[in-house]
């Protein structure tokens, strides 16, 4: 069972357990097990996101009040905010892909395409999305194992992406036809910027189609993000930002970003992992509720909490406002967990170009040591003598860099004690948003 820290280092100071991990420092009992043991059982709750997901460890107790009546008492014990890197991911994708394509271009001798008509197996997912849900599902895997989790509750919500393109509801025919319906994408359009450029306000000249955000910066084909433009603004403007480019004019950059809306593609991916998310943590043999986002809303909003993903996660679930069932505690620290990935399959360092630069190696273990891992460094002399904890970066010829809260430092592997194989995850902690409800936190 998660528990104090004052009590942690008492079981740890009698020798009553021992440490089991460092991040998330985890104690494991050494005079009984399990078995013998009674414990309540705690409940897991993921509040998922496309950058973000919150995790929260919580107990749940009925208290009696003085009229006799029966409520639910929710407490906060251990909050996780996970961070996705899908959009590293993707990014490495289109750069492979560029690097690809430059290859078959200067007649390097490289593959040709494959089709894009290929099967797919089934629940089949880009890396990128695959990356979201195989990274919740280790965390919640993990905190299984850590804890006497008894039952799991997750939001599930669908977003609704025709209705947040119009920005508001649509009913009948303009839902299903759309804004396009009985026109083109020029002439809709054209008829927006009343055939004139968007830039200079040019007429009775040749209109390109323009996107406001350039596909290289990851802009989309949507119509929100397109205007009409004459040839030389289109040139001008190339693959730069709309920001610097309308630098000198404001207002005409207001008037434009006014026309624009946000980028989608968080939605779309929520709504393409939310159900193999689901299907998997519920392998995990616990009972899986599903919770609708309104709820969740509503739950943070009558507790008087911040919207961040830590406490919506604890706000996940059925609380009876009417019964007066509150959330009384939660955790003032909350732990951060960033996904970094255990390097790079890749043989060469490419300049921004796509040339091999630098020959990389093939060993990533170095003296014992492996990039990620955690370790202390006890420094007997020089500038930094004293005794430091933080991640390395291995080196070849044994100088490891370690980074430490003042910068980073060369220490020689003789001087390194390893604590915790790096998995994948870096780890911190940030204190919570909004202060505590209680007089006790955890």
């Amino acid at each position: 069972m998660p528990c104090h820290p004052a009590r942690a280092r008492e079981l740890l100071g009698r020798g009553r357990a021992v440490v089991s991990r460092q991040v998330p420092f985890t104690i494991r009992l050494k005079d009984r097990t399990r078995a013998e043991s009674e414990v309540d059982g705690v409940q897991l709750r993921i509040d998922p996101g496309s950058k973000r997901t919150g995790i929260a460890l919580t107990d749940e107790k009925k208290e009696t009040d003085a009229h006799g009546a029966v409520f639910a008492v929710r407490r906060g014990l251990v909050t996780i905010e996970l961070h996705h890197r899908g959009d590293q991911i993707h990014r490495c994708m289109q750069q492979r892909a560029g690097y690809r394509h430059r290859r078959r271009s200067t007649n390097c001798g490289y593959r040709a395409r494959r089709s894009n008509n290929r099967s797919r197996t089934p629940g089949w997912l880009p890396p990128s999305l695959r990356h979201r849900v195989d990274t919740t599902l280790s965390q919640v895997t993990r905190l299984c194992r850590y804890a006497p989790v008894t039952e799991i509750h997750m939001e599930l919500v669908s977003f609704d992406t025709h209705a947040m393109s119009a920005g508001r509801p649509l009913y009948g025919p303009e839902y299903t036809q759309g804004p396009l319906a009985g026109t083109t994408t020029r002439a809709h359009l054209r008829a927006r910027w009343n055939s004139a450029c968007a830039y200079c306000g040019a007429t009775g000249v040749p209109l390109n189609i323009e996107h406001v955000r350039a596909r290289s910066r990851g802009g989309s084909s949507r119509v929100s993000n397109l205007v009409v433009s004459c040839i030389p603004c289109n040139k001008a403007k190339g693959s730069r930002s709309i920001e610097s480019f309308l630098a000198d004019r404001p207002a005409l950059l207001a008037s434009i970003l006014t026309q624009t809306q946000a980028p989608l593609r968080d939605a779309a991916a929520m709504n393409a992992i939310q159900g193999q998310l689901s299907e998997k943590v519920a392998t995990l043999g616990r009972p899986l509720h599903l919770w609708p986002g309104h709820l969740t809303k509503a739950n943070r909003e009558a507790m008087g909490l911040d919207k961040t993903h830590t406490l919506d996660a604890l706000a996940v679930g059925k609380l009876d406002h009417e019964v007066s069932d509150v959330i009384v505690r939660f955790p003032e620290q909350v732990l951060v967990v960033k996904a970094t990935g255990r390097g790079s399959y890749a043989r060469t360092t490419p300049d921004r170009f796509g040339f091999p630069r630098l020959r990389r190696t093939r060993a990533k273990m170095h003296f014992g040591y492996v990039t990620g891992d955690l370790v202390r460094a006890t420094m007997p002399s020089g500038r930094w003598v004293g005794t430091w904890t933080g991640r390395i970066s291995v080196r070849a010829r044994g100088q490891h860099s370690l980074t430490t809260p003042r910068g980073r430092i060369n220490v020689s592997h003789w001087n390194l004690r390893l604590l915790q194989r790096g998995d994948g995850y870096g780890y911190r902690l940030r204190p919570e948003s909004t202060p505590s409800t209680s007089r006790k936190t955890g």
